[in-house]
């Protein structure tokens, strides 16, 4: 009686499993396909000024690697960029004025913030300053950048463009991250997979809907969407502060557009499991609204999507159940099949696309092990901060 009850809850749970991939694979704004790029480059006859932000905490080990390149556009409007040194302990400002002089280009100017006050994230506090020193200037778009996010030289020509030609006061591009450590083959395409997963790039773009997001590390943002939505005072506290910005960006009437991204790629190494581990549990119960409720919902969910179709399958066929086997591997055949596009994107082996269940099992993991770390009082920790709890935070009024 016991062991029937357990194959019919596996049978039931493959069903499931099954149920939830074909409502995914249709319903869900086609997030598995990767061709949300941005369009080819149209001119608009006349180039607005843009200012380049680039807030920056101990980032001498990549600013070499992406900061020439950001110098280096070639926009045929007036542009500059201005780096903001968030309390760096490595030397990054001089760093940066030696490569700017070394290398040329659009003219640099390196700020210094000071420590942010109560309220207020690290990122969101030089962004603040960095918005501050380019407002003085009077553009028309201001372009937040990583300071490690390498870009092409076309890289602002062509989101300017895009935003003119569709009207988006937010155009961003998701970031190639990079993918040369096994670690990183594992763990870098299912972040982006699942990321999309959440937030369909078709959904985003499309007016009418309540979906947004953006890419911290490339956000072309319209200046006067900017001053409308308070950004970034409105989302001082955010720890997810790319979401909460296309968030207020489009609460207050704005067009926000999300791609992935050809020409913009990530500099900064992720060689080890524990690198990987530290960047997605630092925010991960923040992503849950620090919920415990949305906790055990969203452990239930990628149990009952990810980790039951492998288990279903070998299970059934061990005790010879085809009715638990049979939407198990087909569960896993479409679960494996929506994750080909991305690893692709990627240029990474197909043969990674049936390990998803494994990865989502430490993604499982790492949401789990954000969540103690906030339990514990240790709230979201980043290059030295550790970031309050919100109830620790002061009221917005």
């Amino acid at each position: 009686m016991g062991q029937t009850a357990h194959v019919s809850a596996l049978v039931w749970s493959a069903a499931g499993s099954l149920g939830a991939w074909l409502w995914l694979l249709l319903c869900q704004g086609w997030f598995w396909r990767t061709d949300v790029r941005l369009p080819p480059l149209r001119d608009p006859g006349t180039w607005p000024d843009v200012c380049v932000v680039v807030p920056a905490r101990d980032e001498a080990a990549v600013l070499p690697l992406s900061l020439p390149s950001v110098l280096a556009q070639d926009y045929p409007g007036r542009a500059e960029v201005f780096l903001v040194d968030d309390g760096s302990t490595d030397g990054t400002g001089e760093l940066a004025r030696g490569l700017a002089r070394r290398h040329g280009g659009l003219p640099l100017t390196v700020g210094t913030p000071g420590e942010p006050p109560a309220g207020w994230t690290g990122k969101l506090w030089a962004v603040r300053h960095g918005l501050a020193l380019a407002g003085a200037r009077g553009p028309a778009y201001v372009l937040l950048t990583d300071a490690d996010i390498a870009h092409a030289p076309d890289s602002l020509r062509r989101l300017v463009a895009a935003a003119g030609a569709g009207g988006f006061d937010v155009v961003s591009q998701m970031a190639r991250l990079r993918v040369e450590s096994r670690w990183e083959r594992l763990v870098v395409p299912a972040f982006v997979y699942f990321f999309a997963q959440l937030y369909p790039f078709r959904r985003i773009g499309r007016e009418g809907t309540r979906t947004a997001a953006a890419a911290g590390g490339c956000v072309l943002l319209r200046a006067e969407a900017a001053a409308r939505a308070r950004i970034p005072d409105a989302i001082r506290h955010a720890v997810i502060d790319d979401v909460a910005l296309a968030r207020a960006v489009k609460r207050s009437g704005g067009r926000v557009w999300l791609g992935l991204a050809d020409g913009v790629d990530s500099v900064r190494p992720y060689p080890r499991l524990g690198d990987l581990w530290r960047m997605v549990s630092r925010s991960a119960y923040a992503q849950l609204r620090h919920s415990p409720l949305l906790l055990a919902g969203t452990v239930a969910g990628l149990a009952l999507v990810y980790l039951v179709p492998p288990v279903a399958l070998v299970a059934g066929a061990v005790t010879g159940s085809a009715a638990a086997a049979l939407p198990g591997a087909a569960a896993w055949l479409v679960m494996s099949g929506t994750y080909v596009p991305m690893l692709r994107y990627y240029r990474q082996p197909l043969w990674l696309a049936p390990l998803l269940p494994f990865t989502a099992g430490l993604y499982l993991l790492m949401t789990v092990h954000s969540a103690v770390r906030h339990h514990q009082g240790r709230g979201a920790a980043w290059k030295g901060r550790t970031y309050a709890r919100p109830e620790a935070l002061p009221d917005e009024g």
